[in-house]
């Protein structure tokens, strides 16, 4: 296997020129961060997931691959990148990546994120064009004004061909999506604050790491 087939340069140009849009909360979305070219081949190499929740990388058996990827979206150039449009330091933040495969009946519910969570980023691995669900909206993150009615949002986001979405957290963040129950590829990554429930959250991440060990192959069916 050559260095080409383990490597995915995600397009840090088009983050770098992607404008915060402020409504109904500064947010990023960047279609295709992860190339139309590489798309293909990080769908054949996703981790098979056959249950719902969020998976630490350690807990999965990953491709090379995805390795790759997950090392790289850990590295210092998204965090840069996403520092400097936001205007923050990150310089000491923690990073916790986890990795979704599928959705239950009881995800996409409003909410907004633990506030030990300075910056939520999610980096959507479904392939578009696979079935009516997407067509339908559902499972398609909405960024919403208000915590009490999903039809009342400011973007939409659908899950698909490498999409990707970033925010700082807040106490108005709020999100969710219509109902879908199924196949659904995300990587979460979150910059942390430095606080007790930060390393709290942390220590319950390397924990669910040695709990979700799965014995799984490492290539998605």
């Amino acid at each position: 296997m050559t260095t080409s087939d383990t490597f995915i340069q995600p397009d840090y140009t088009a983050l770098e020129q992607a404008s915060v849009a402020p409504d109904p909360f500064p947010h990023v979305v960047v279609p295709h961060f992860i190339r139309s070219e590489d798309l293909g081949r990080l769908f054949a190499h996703r981790p098979h997931i056959v249950s719902g929740g969020s998976f630490p990388p350690e807990s999965l058996q990953l491709s090379p691959l995805m390795e790759h990827l997950v090392e790289e979206l850990e590295g210092p150039r998204l965090k840069a990148i996403v520092a400097e449009k936001f205007h923050l330091n990150l310089e000491h933040a923690p990073s916790m990546l986890t990795i979704r495969g599928r959705t239950r009946e009881k995800d996409g519910r409003i909410h907004t994120d633990s506030l030990a969570k300075r910056v939520t980023i999610l980096l959507y691995l479904n392939p578009s064009g696979v079935g009516e669900a997407w067509e339908r909206q559902e499972g398609c993150l909405r960024l919403l004004r208000g915590p009490h009615d999903i039809e009342d949002y400011a973007k939409e986001v659908p899950p698909v061909d490498g999409t990707l979405l970033i925010f700082p957290n807040g106490p108005t963040t709020w999100h969710g999506h219509k109902q879908f129950v199924g196949q659904r590829y995300t990587i979460q990554l979150n910059y942390m604050t430095e606080d007790a429930r930060a390393r709290s959250e942390l220590r319950r991440h390397k924990l669910s790491a040695l709990v979700k060990k799965l014995p799984l192959p490492a290539l998605g069916q």
